[in-house]
């Protein structure tokens, strides 16, 4: 049998939708290379870079001959191929819940962060505050928690958003903080993460 062709992530350690991939992989368990693009240093713009993925941002993978540059579109890509751990339910009802919690995170994350993570938490946990159970969509992790737990950890390192206000968020928190595949790929545990001072 031929060898499996090694995954590689084109990533920034705080992108947030690098992030989702991270976790994507790492609950499907796929080994990968770390390849950095330091998206403030503007490595993104690089000639190669470009070749690469013409959209020109992160996260970007290479399955062989396949490049894909969309976190929603490598997660889907990933789904198919790799369908071990699948993250998208077979119910037509959850899938549609699980859609939802990624776009509505999609659609926040692309505006100016500190002014919309609120509007994103609120609604948010008006979403998820009838579906949940262990997990956003219920008692395994799916789609929404890997789209839902950057965003949380994101409005909580970088704007200090106080959860209390979101019982549901703060607890779905909690429970991601328990699971090695999203604590691997928090964005302090990157190779191209800076050291603590």
């Amino acid at each position: 049998m031929a060898e499996p062709t090694k995954l590689t992530l084109y990533s920034y350690w705080w992108s947030t939708c690098s992030q989702r991939v991270r976790i994507a992989l790492n609950i499907k368990g796929l080994e990968y290379e770390y390849k950095a693009v330091n998206i403030l240093k503007g490595d993104h713009f690089d000639p190669e870079f470009e070749k690469l993925n013409p959209m020109k941002y992160v996260p970007a993978l290479v399955d062989g001959d396949t490049v894909i540059g969309d976190s929603f579109a490598i997660i889907l890509y990933l789904e198919d191929k790799y369908p071990q751990h699948p993250l998208l339910p077979q119910d037509p009802k959850k899938k549609a819940l699980n859609l939802q919690v990624n776009l509505l995170g999609s659609k926040y994350s692309q505006l100016e962060y500190s002014t919309s993570s609120e509007s994103s938490c609120t609604a948010l946990e008006k979403l998820l505050k009838e579906h949940a159970g262990k997990y956003a969509t219920g008692d395994e992790v799916q789609l929404a928690d890997v789209f839902l737990e950057p965003q949380i950890y994101a409005g909580l390192a970088r704007f200090q958003i106080d959860m209390s206000l979101y019982p549901t968020l703060a607890r779905l928190n909690d429970a991601y903080n328990e699971l090695p595949a999203f604590q691997a790929a928090l964005p302090q545990r990157q190779p191209d993460a800076p050291s603590p001072s």
